[in-house]
């Protein structure tokens, strides 16, 4: 597999869509950059212990059944990568988006989100 592909999954599955902190922080630590930028419509979050802080409050006011899934192909450059998305009740996603990542040094530097219109 592509190193691009794999990081997208594991952003997707390791770290946003793991309900686990401690397994979570673990895949945080190793797929993301020290000073990691993650933009979406709410703004910019900067660094790994920002991007936990994130996902434990979005995991945390989502329902107990709700999960990301992918939502199309992984596309992949030499450091860049897109991946569609879905989140949401199984068979019932509630949010779709996009996430398109930079890779520096086999790890992901950057992070832009967006959602469906």
């Amino acid at each position: 597999m592509h190193p691009v592909t794999d990081l997208l999954a594991a952003n997707l599955h390791e770290v946003f869509g793991n309900r686990d902190p401690v397994s979570r922080r673990a895949a945080i630590d190793r797929i993301y950059t020290e000073d990691v930028v993650f933009t979406d419509p709410e703004g910019v979050t900067t660094g790994r212990d920002a991007i936990e802080g994130k996902v434990t409050t979005l995991l945390a006011e989502a329902p107990a059944d709700f999960e990301f899934t992918e939502d199309g192909m992984r596309y992949a450059g030499s450091r860049t990568g897109a991946l569609a998305w879905a989140f949401g009740a199984p068979g019932n996603s509630a949010v779709h988006g996009i996430d398109v990542i930079t890779v520096r040094h086999g790890r992901i530097a950057t992070i832009l989100t967006m959602f469906t219109a």
